[in-house]
């Protein structure tokens, strides 16, 4: 019997990057079939492949033992695949039917809107009482829960004729109950004919309701295998790799441990979200943690288990319900504004520079200014001493490195990404900050530039700051960390000295999920 999904020899690249390299995967019809990985191993990108998101370079797929070239998620979606992405794709202003209304196919186009809507709404009914879901096609989405959300994508790509469905991360976001709830579905629609491809990390969830899985790791699948023909501990190792210790530079592994504690935060607490909703679970859920002057501390995790908020909550962006943050010789940071943070020596390093750290149609003097402005360094924003801050700009542009600069005035977006981020170090920098927060300092960075930003967070550390990089690559914390902890769930369940276990820090992450 010929698998309902088969890609052969998958190859994708992005600017020279390599994501994909000779990637396999298959999934059978009746089956659930898991994809582990870490973050970074490709598993998305060869899932983005298989529902048509992304044209691969080489490679061959096939549905029900026939070759298909996907020239899109239209192709796709015909071909009968649906993918229900990690970051939900509903507009928060339409009605569940509305939505589902989007993603169908235009088979019916001729008749009049009312009448479409009207059968979807007739169509949600009934999936919905198949599958023991309770959703109210009329209600609009910005109403509904994380959970409801999810499973109106699910109704979208299963009322838009999907029988092999892909489901991105589908339980990082909700409660052991809603996830158990979900999982049960998918057994449920695989029982019944469908195919379903479980993009996870959760061992637990591999285990339960998997009936194959894949792992994958640098691009690559490494292996597959029937969940229980191997330990916990033996997937672990195949998903992470084998335990390295982290370069690190000599005598400063232990220097957190002599130097005074410069942040702590104490039982930090906040049902708000990223988008500043307050529903599901909260985001940062009694959040404990000290960071030493002289040390690197690295937070690891799957992304949306509370990193975000939690940096955000440290430089005021977040309210908190609950909790103390406290900076050494500064107080408690609660009543603080954003500006007085930075002013206390915070710098901020965001994940996405492009949206929070730069604005892209400004000049690379302004973009390097701005985070003095208030401090009064160039005058006042009425008026501001454009020679200062381009002397400034240009001792920071040779001092960092930041090539590809023909003019300080040029538009920050004309920069690569490397450059862009060793711009943004250099802004935050360039008053000695006492506390540095990075989140994915390295993301989409190659290896060079990698290096620098990676030896520039080294310096800060060596200069007393105290330096708290939160990242998703596992290899980015091992590299960086003197000591390290472990994100699930809106709270650290794990501290690891260095040198850093890889494997324990996998399991921690897999453990408490």
């Amino acid at each position: 019997m010929s698998a309902a999904l088969d890609l052969v020899g998958i190859h994708k690249s992005f600017d020279g990057f390599i994501a994909l390299n000779d990637a396999q995967f298959d999934v059978n019809w009746g089956e659930v079939h898991a994809l582990l990985g870490e973050n970074g191993a490709g598993k998305s990108t060869l899932m983005n492949v298989a529902v048509g998101l992304y044209a691969p370079e080489a490679g061959t797929i096939s549905i029900d033992g026939h070759p298909v070239r996907l020239s899109g998620p239209r192709d796709a979606a015909r071909s009968g695949i649906g993918m229900v992405h990690q970051h939900f794709k509903l507009v928060s202003r339409f009605t569940v039917a509305e939505n589902i209304l989007l993603g169908m196919p235009m088979n019916g186009a001729r008749l009049a809107y009312r009448k479409r809507l009207a059968k979807v709404r007739e169509a949600v009914r009934s999936q919905c009482a198949a599958l023991g879901f309770e959703i109210d096609p009329d209600r609009r989405v910005s109403q509904l829960s994380v959970a409801e959300q999810q499973r109106v994508e699910i109704l979208k790509v299963l009322l838009a004729g999907a029988r092999i469905l892909v489901l991105d991360e589908p339980t990082a976001v909700l409660t052991d109950q809603e996830a158990a709830r979900l999982l049960e579905t998918m057994r449920l629609l695989a029982s019944k004919g469908s195919a379903v491809v479980l993009v996870t990390h959760k061992m637990a969830d591999v285990r339960r309701y998997a009936d194959r899985v894949t792992v994958m790791r640098a691009g690559r699948t490494v292996d597959t295998f029937k969940p229980s023909d191997m330990s916990e501990a033996e997937m672990v190792r195949l998903a992470v790799g084998e335990t390295v210790a982290a370069e690190k530079p000599s005598n400063t592994a232990v220097m957190g441990d002599r130097a005074a504690p410069r942040l702590r935060l104490r039982g930090v607490r906040s049902a708000a979200s990223q988008s500043g909703t307050r529903q599901g679970l909260p985001a940062l859920d009694g959040v404990d943690l000290t960071v030493h002057a002289g040390e690197i501390y690295g937070l690891a995790g799957v992304g949306g288990n509370g990193q975000s908020e939690l940096m955000q909550a440290i430089m005021g962006l977040l309210p908190l319900d609950d909790g103390s943050m406290l900076i050494e010789g500064a107080g408690d940071l609660r009543r603080a504004s954003a500006v007085d943070r930075r002013e206390m020596g915070i710098a901020c390093i965001p994940a996405d520079r492009q949206t929070f750290a730069l604005a892209p149609l400004l000049s690379v003097v302004e973009n390097f200014a701005i985070g003095q402005v208030h401090a009064g360094r160039y005058g006042n924003p009425l008026w501001l001493d454009y020679r200062r801050m381009e002397e400034d700009a240009a001792e920071a542009v040779k001092h960092f490195d930041v090539l590809g600069v023909r003019s300080l005035r040029q538009r920050v977006s004309l920069l690569s990404g490397g450059n862009a981020q060793k711009l943004v170090i250099a802004r935050e920098f360039a008053r000695r900050p006492g506390v540095v927060l990075a989140h994915s300092p390295s993301r989409g960075l190659d290896a060079r530039a990698s290096a620098q930003v990676h030896a520039r967070l080294r310096a800060a550390r060596d200069e007393g700051a105290a330096v708290l990089v939160i990242s998703e690559d596992l290899d980015e914390v091992l590299a960086l960390a003197d000591r390290a902890g472990v994100m699930v769930r809106g709270r650290i369940v794990g501290n690891f000295s260095a040198p850093v276990d890889r494997q324990a820090i996998g399991q921690a992450m897999v453990a408490h999920s």
